[in-house]
């Protein structure tokens, strides 16, 4: 009887604690995203809406470009490994847009990846999913979206700099 209990008991504790992990997982994520999104709303605020079709030199993309990049390859990704419904599927975003539309668009992605982090099943959460250098769990691939939308705003802070704005101080995590 003593062993039997001792069994339930540890086997409660073990599900408790996978649950709790994967809340904090997920609070985690959130987190970074709200910090990410902080940030990124900052850049897109500090460039003037008549700067948003700049481009540092000719073969790369404008300012207002590169977010669109990013917001279509962050919700493309995620909702194409995860299985989600992809918000952009019945629409496509303009290929010229204005400073408006790109903080409208940028705020409905960090709206996007917060809602499916919080929704997605425990399961697909840590499901492997293919990556670069072979498979990774979809937190992971999560975290490499941000990485994405990181390496994009560094550029775009460029851009600022070129237009002889100084960027606002970063706000960390």
């Amino acid at each position: 009887m003593k062993l039997y209990l001792f069994l339930v008991l540890l086997c409660a504790s073990v599900v408790a604690n996978a649950q709790n992990r994967t809340a904090e997982l997920r609070q985690e994520l959130i987190d970074a995203f709200d910090m990410s999104e902080k940030y990124s709303l900052k850049i897109c605020d500090q460039m003037p809406a008549e700067f948003y079709q700049f481009k540092a030199t000719d073969s790369v993309m404008t300012f207002a470009e590169q977010w669109r990049h990013c917001v279509i390859f962050s919700i493309n990704q995620i909702a194409g490994r995860t299985g989600v419904v992809n918000p952009l599927k019945e629409r496509k975003l303009p290929k010229v847009m204005n400073k408006d539309q790109v903080v409208s668009e940028v705020k409905a992605m960090y709206a996007f990846i917060r809602k499916t982090v919080q929704e997605l099943p425990e399961a697909k959460l840590y499901e492997k999913t293919g990556f670069t250098n072979g498979e990774i769990p979809m937190w992971r691939l999560i975290y490499a979206v941000e990485n994405h939308i990181i390496h994009h705003r560094g550029q775009v802070i460029v851009y600022l700099r070129l237009k002889n704005i100084v960027p606002e101080g970063y706000v960390g995590w």
